[in-house]
């Protein structure tokens, strides 16, 4: 009897922070995916909404969403709402796996439904999808890669660098690289660095469904690349 009560009370002490450490890793989890889902929503909105009603800021209203996004969420998910973020990331070690895999699938999501819901917002007459081919294919594919590529490598340096530890400009860095790529190379292929956003945009009928695997492919091309450089370029900085 005497074994049967002392080893109950220790099985209960070394359960209950178990179970606290778990309740708390779900609740951090849940909210960065919460936030992952708030901030790529409202950039995939703000796009596909000021290009569906022809707005000519477009670029503008790209890179302050994205801006203002990083700035809100950051220190809870890191701010990525960019599944080529989140590999280039994965890549510079600053996520795991599980984590990645979590973020792409929220973000895919929150993409289509932004899609969905600036569709019926703006409920155009008709939309012309964009539908590169030949050359026009080529070069949509070098613009995508290229500014994909930038976007996600300024992310890394100034979000996740040792050297830039509680730098206020990182948000701003962010978002002026969209707004530059948007501006030099939107009229070649959309300017959209990001699966979340293709997805999005094709869903809004911006994008044509049959193309959409070069922007898939080169974005996470580039995100892939731009954590491998990362590492090569600082390779202290683990």
């Amino acid at each position: 009897m005497t074994d049967v009560i002392t080893s109950e009370p220790e099985s209960v002490i070394v359960a209950a922070p178990q179970l606290r450490a778990a309740t708390t890793d779900w609740g951090a989890t849940s909210r960065k995916y919460a936030v992952e889902v708030i901030g790529t929503f409202f950039l995939v909105f703000t796009v596909a909404v000021s290009v569906l009603s022809h707005s000519t800021f477009t670029p503008f209203a790209a890179g302050a969403a994205l801006m203002v996004m990083v700035y809100a969420g950051g220190h809870v998910s890191g701010g990525h709402y960019n599944p080529a973020v989140t590999m280039a990331a994965l890549l510079r070690r600053r996520i795991g796996l599980a984590d990645a895999g979590g973020y792409w699938i929220v973000q895919l999501a929150a993409g289509a439904v932004a899609g969905v819901l600036a569709h019926a917002v703006v409920n155009p007459a008709a939309v012309t999808a964009l539908r590169p081919s030949g050359h026009a294919l080529a070069a949509t594919a070098i613009v995508e890669l290229l500014f994909t590529f930038a976007l996600c490598y300024v992310v890394l340096n100034v979000a996740t660098s040792k050297n830039q530890l509680g730098n206020s400009f990182f948000g701003l860095a962010i978002g002026f690289t969209v707004l530059a790529g948007a501006f030099a190379v939107g009229g070649i292929s959309g300017g959209a660095f990001n699966p979340a956003v293709t997805l999005g945009a094709a869903v809004a009928g911006l994008f044509a469904w049959s193309t959409l695997w070069v922007y898939i492919v080169v974005q996470a091309v580039a995100g892939a690349a731009a954590g491998l450089t990362f590492l090569a370029l600082n390779p202290d900085d683990r």
